[in-house]
């Protein structure tokens, strides 16, 4: 998947440049409207995160360009204007999603997990089930099957697995689970991540059943479909 960051805060670019190519994605970035645009239009992006307060080309004259020129691709917009109105003309002018800075990292993920998803046609489905090889989850039921077999979970264990499986394929770092599964936005410096995870193996890897979890040395965790 190839994304395209439209930012000129630096500190914000590489942040997201980071964030994004740690999760597997394939990424450019622009610092100003005009190139961002100029990329858009060039090349075959499946997403793009724009800011709206850009130098040489604003954020929704981008945008509108954009689709003028039949690009349909999702575009989430990232912005510290906040109002409803602003948040509004955003989404009239043709964005998908309107996030507000200053943002969680977790939550813009999952923000752009869904817009792919849904351009790829399989959003619904993935409002109320999680697969991952014989690995599924009922996300209104709060139920886990290995197979044919449920699997009871404790709640933290239950939200730790959703996030896995949800990024399914992706590294997870430490700080992501932190964020998304503790709400913490920092690294407490414990080991209570790698105890939960050890647990959850024990309860999703039964006998006879192949190993869905990694661990990625010094960087995190990913589920894997074998």
């Amino acid at each position: 998947m190839r994304i395209l960051i439209v930012e000129d805060d630096l500190t914000t670019q590489q942040f997201l440049h980071r964030a994004l190519s740690e999760q597997g994605y394939q990424v450019d970035v622009a610092s100003d409207g005009q190139e961002g645009l100029f990329l858009a239009l060039e090349h075959d992006y499946q997403l793009i995160v724009l800011d709206r307060m850009l130098p040489k080309l604003d954020g929704l004259t981008v945008l509108s360009t954009l689709r003028n020129a039949n690009k349909h691709l999702p575009v989430l917009i990232l912005s510290a204007l906040d109002s409803v109105d602003e948040r509004v003309k955003g989404l009239r002018e043709g964005g998908d999603d309107y996030l507000v800075k200053p943002f969680a990292l977790a939550e813009l993920l999952v923000r752009i997990e869904i817009l792919l998803q849904r351009q790829r046609g399989k959003a619904e489905p993935s409002l109320n089930k999680l697969q991952v090889a014989d690995l599924s989850m009922d996300l209104l039921a709060r139920r886990v099957w290995r197979g044919q077999q449920e699997i009871l979970l404790q709640p933290k264990e239950f939200k730790l697995l959703r996030y896995l499986m949800e990024h399914a394929g992706q590294v997870v770092t430490r700080t992501l689970l932190f964020e998304a599964v503790w709400n913490y936005d920092f690294d407490p410096q414990t080991n209570v991540i790698d105890v939960h995870v050890a647990r959850l193996r024990k309860k999703v890897e039964l006998d006879g059943h192949s190993a869905l979890l990694e661990t990625v040395r010094g960087v995190g965790y990913r589920m894997v479909e074998k």
